[in-house]
Formats: structure tokens, sequence, C-alpha cells
């Protein structure tokens, strides 16, 4: 079993630091490009020790809609910039969380939400082929729109508990790199059809958080 030896300084605030001694995580030096990188220790809530502070539980295992809560805390300047769409082969810790065998293709959405313009959240969501094209939701034509709000609208998804880890810097888009920061998945259930999306909390996000509780 990989684990991830987390340490948390949460004294000064700096969220973007907050998680990571990675020893125990093995990993290769991939390009952000390439889906394979790592053997990742994602943790459910009783997984975790020790604890993240209050502030930084309430973000990653909050259930509600991370659209409408990026929505106000941005005060409506809220907005989705997609960065790839497509078919390529799913990483393997995807394939294991959907059931599917190592690199079997899948559909790729990677997008920046923002807020006052800046990148919160980098987010991705995979599904496989097979499900898709059973499944009748067309992810193609999302564009700008948020993928999140789609799933909260349709009561017909159930989301699957959430888990965490220190998200590998390998697998970030080369302009907000960064090791030890904090990211979540979840798996959204809908006869047949599942996706599964990933959220990393980017330092800007932690920083315009911070200043809206002072």
């Amino acid at each position: 079993m990989y684990w991830a030896c987390w340490q948390y300084a949460s004294q000064d605030g700096n969220h973007a630091k907050l998680a990571a001694s990675l020893a125990c995580i093995k990993h290769t030096d991939v390009p952000y490009e390439t889906p394979q990188a790592a053997a990742v220790a994602w943790l459910a809530y009783p997984q975790l020790a020790p604890l993240p502070d209050q502030p930084t539980l309430d973000w990653l295992f909050d259930e509600g809609s991370l659209t409408r809560r990026l929505t106000g805390l941005s005060h409506d300047h809220f907005s989705v910039t997609p960065l790839f769409e497509g078919w390529q082969p799913l990483r393997d810790d995807e394939c294991a969380a959907l059931g599917l065998r190592p690199g079997a293709q899948g559909w790729v959405r990677e997008v920046y939400l923002r807020g006052h313009g800046q990148p919160w959240v980098f987010a991705r969501s995979v599904a496989s082929r097979t499900a898709l094209e059973r499944g009748g939701l067309d992810l193609e034509t999302l564009g700008s729109r948020s993928l999140g709000e789609l799933l909260f609208c349709d009561q017909a998804f159930v989301r699957h508990p959430i888990e965490v880890c220190s998200y590998p810097q390998d697998w970030l888009p080369v302009e907000v790199t960064s090791s030890g920061l904090w990211g979540r998945r979840s798996r959204f259930e809908r006869a047949g059809l599942d996706l599964l999306v990933a959220e990393v909390f980017l330092p800007a996000l932690w920083h315009a958080a911070t200043e809206e509780n002072r």
C-alpha cells in the first residue's frame, strides 16, 4: 500500500505548501502531456492523519457544488477556461477508479476554474468511451460551461465518497506546477455512466478564501 506522508503547516496560512513529503509515493518524471505518472495514494476522510485544519477540510470534503461556491467567493466573477478536451489513454489511477483495464481510452476534459480571472482550481474530468456512448452525455459541447454545474443540476447522478491526495506536480499544467497541492476526486454515476472528476486547489484560491474570512 502506498502512503502519503502528510506534513501540514497551518500557522502561516500557506496552503500551497500544506501537504507533502512524498517520499513514500513513488512517481516518475513524466511530462504533463503524458497521462501515466504516479502511484498516488487517494485517501478517504478516515484515512487522513494528521487532519488538516478545519477551513481546508471544509473545502476538500464539501459535497455541494464547487462551481456555486467559487461563484460566491468571486462575487460572480467566475469563469471556466478549457485547456484540453479529447480522447487519450487514461491514467492508471483513473482506470482503477472506473473499473477499466489499464491504458483504456477515455474522454478527458481539463479546465481552469477561475475567480477574477485567476486560476483557482485545476479540474480534470474523465470517462470511458463505452460509458459515454451508452450514457447519452455529450461532453464535447460543454465549452466554457461548468461540468460540475451540469452534474449537480441532474439529480439522477449519484456522487460517491470524496478522496484526497497531494497531487503530483507532473500532472499539473506548467504554469501552475507546484508540489504539495491538495487535490480531491469523486465519481459521479448515473445509470451505467461513470464520470471521475478531480479538482486541484491552487494557491490563488487559498489566498482568496483567507482574505474573504478576514
